[in-house]
């Protein structure tokens, strides 16, 4: 390192000064990309949970996108009157076509006017078997896998992303099941906002890993109950390829299903995962 002579003359300790200051406004300026959590500022989005797999996203402008509905689910004792409240909604993002997913979406959808964000084998599923509302299912809001959305004036992109099940559409009044496409996740980017990865129901694939080569996931919301999906130690080896800052477990609970989130939490351990666990209640809203 170079020694200076004192006193410096002022030519150099007027340079000295402004390279000091330089340096310090950078590391004002430059914002921390990676911080998340605690460490990370308010946003200004918000993420709700109605229990199972169902979520409520608000931007920061108010726009107010649900995903996977299911609001009147066992766990969640306050649903009648959430879906009496429920008076605005912009988007239903829903990843596949069972009852538990689906939930509440076309009760809601005729309330709010909402749009369906979907693929388009779900979405013909869901108008003609489901009552939804044919209007709502257009095609500036439906994708396939691969594919991605620019919605609310650009303020969410939706990316359509693969998953291991499977997907139909169960009539009204009826015991049959309807084909409704392939079922899928979604990767919700939030202008200004965090990055959130909606699993849907699925197993643990390797295509997983590159997911972040495209988008940096904030937070995954992933499904461990077991039975129907991956479980607690395959669910942790999933949050291990896609690495989110932070990690929110669903889809257990309900059914008997035998995945908890105390085992989940030890096979993130246990498999030396880095992200941020974080287990919320029903009726919980957490500040992204």
């Amino acid at each position: 390192m170079k020694k200076f002579k004192w006193p410096l003359s002022p030519q150099k300790a007027i340079a000295i000064l402004g390279l000091i200051v330089a340096i310090a406004i950078a590391a004002v300026s430059i914002p921390n990309l990676t911080a998340f959590g605690k460490d990370a500022p308010n946003s200004g989005t918000q993420l709700y949970w109605y229990g199972q797999s169902a979520f409520k996203l608000t931007t920061p402008s108010g726009k107010v996108l649900l995903i996977d509905p299911w609001i009147a689910n066992p766990l969640n004792k306050d649903a009648q009157e959430q879906l009496a409240n429920l008076n605005k909604v912009d988007l239903i993002l829903v990843t596949h076509g069972h009852f538990d997913h689906i939930g509440n979406t076309v009760e809601i959808a005729k309330k709010t006017k909402a749009k369906l964000v979907g693929t388009s084998d779900l979405a013909l599923a869901m108008v003609q078997y489901a009552g939804f509302p044919k209007e709502q299912a257009g095609f500036d809001t439906l994708g396939n896998f691969g594919g991605e959305l620019n919605l609310l004036n650009g303020e969410v992109k939706v990316a359509f992303i693969p998953a291991v099940h499977s997907s139909s559409v169960q009539s009204d009044g009826t015991p049959m099941n309807y084909y409704a496409g392939n079922p899928g996740g979604f990767l919700v980017s939030v202008k200004n906002g965090p990055v959130i990865y909606h699993t849907g129901d699925t197993d643990v694939f390797g295509d997983m890993s590159l997911i972040p080569n495209f988008r940096k996931v904030n937070v995954m919301l992933t499904c461990i109950g077991d039975q129907f999906t991956m479980g607690p130690e395959r669910a942790a080896e999933a949050v291990k390829l896609v690495n989110p800052d932070m990690v929110i477990p669903m889809h257990f609970g309900v059914f008997s299903l035998t995945g908890t989130p105390e085992a989940f939490q030890k096979s993130l351990k246990l498999q030396n995962v880095k992200s941020e666990y974080k287990l919320l209640k029903v009726g919980e809203t957490l500040n992204l």
